[in-house]
This record gives structure tokens, sequence and C-alpha cells, in this order.
């Protein structure tokens, strides 16, 4: 039943339009999502870069494509929607310092294995997924892009993903 302020009668909920102003509350309000972890690598004219990201989703199984939205306003946002060739890393459980390492201020490839593949894109053995992509398509997502790749190869093993909701890491644990 909607009470007369707007709200959910019975429940602590509050409405609001997303706004400068609401910034924060909107940035809240995304956080309830949970996601998965991911680090994306690719070359830069630097070398080897990656970054963390929780924006990846799947988009088509036939063609085989997914997509990731790096921010627009990050050093590495040219190198990115720039790079023929990219990787994206699923990570397990496990892998929250690999996460850590490639946020902002961390030391990403310093001290890890890692390796070219096929195309030139430097990959990390051991993450809970790698989808290999193609650079497919980059489209305007207004504060970020939307980066599409074709998928050409996929590295997959068993285990638990790492999960990230409401500015934390966490595990996902099966309803019984």
């Amino acid at each position: 039943m909607m009470a007369a302020n707007g709200h959910l009668s019975g429940r602590d909920e509050r409405l609001f339009v997303p706004g400068t102003e609401t910034s924060r509350e909107f940035r809240t309000a995304l956080s309830t999502f949970a996601t998965g972890v991911t680090v994306v690598t690719a070359m830069g004219d630097q070398g080897p870069m990656g970054m963390t990201a929780n924006s990846f989703t799947s988009l088509s199984l036939d063609p085989p494509l997914v997509l990731w939205s790096p921010a627009k306003s990050s050093s590495k946002h040219g190198g990115f929607t720039t790079a023929a060739h990219f990787a994206i890393h699923v990570l397990g459980e496990e892998q929250d310092g690999l996460s850590t390492s490639f946020t902002r201020g961390g030391t990403a490839f310093d001290g890890l294995a890692w390796q070219f593949n096929a195309e030139g894109a430097p990959v990390i053995p051991g993450t809970l997924a790698r989808f290999e992509c193609a650079l497919h398509a980059v489209h305007d997502g207004g504060d970020h892009s939307i980066v599409i790749g074709r998928v050409l190869r996929v590295a997959q093993r068993d285990g638990a993903p790492l999960c990230f909701s409401q500015g934390a890491f966490g595990r996902f644990a099966r309803m019984t």
C-alpha cells in the first residue's frame, strides 16, 4: 500500500530522483546489487594494463559477446576503448588480493605471473574464468563507455566466485 508521502507503508524505504544532490544515495542504492568481480587486461601504449571492474555482463550467446564499462574519468579509459584485444578475468573467492592489486594505486602486474595470449593481450592464469576478446564495439554510456567484446576463447576452472556488494567483498552462499 502506498503512503501519501510516496513511500511504501511499513518499510524504511526512501524514494528519490537521481541527481547531484542525491548522488551518494544513488551509489548506495546501486551497491545493493551484488556482482562478481573481474580484472580486465589489455596492452596499452606503456605496456600491459589492467583494472578491477564489476560492470561485466554477458550480452549474446550467438555471436558470443560480453561487455564491461570503464569510467571515462579513468586514466586507462582511452587504452581500453581502443585496444583491439582484451581479456576479462572472473575472480574466485580467494582472489580478493588480485582484485585490490588492480584498483587505483594497486601494484597491478608487479610480481604477478601472467603471459600474452595469441593476440598479444596480457592474461592471468588461474582465475575462475577468463574471456579473451576482440573489440566488437564501443558505445557511449554517460560517464562510462560500454565496451563490447567478441569472445574468441574461454578458460574456466571449478570454484566459487568472489562477490562484491555494498562496498565489501564476500562469498556466494547457496540457499538450501
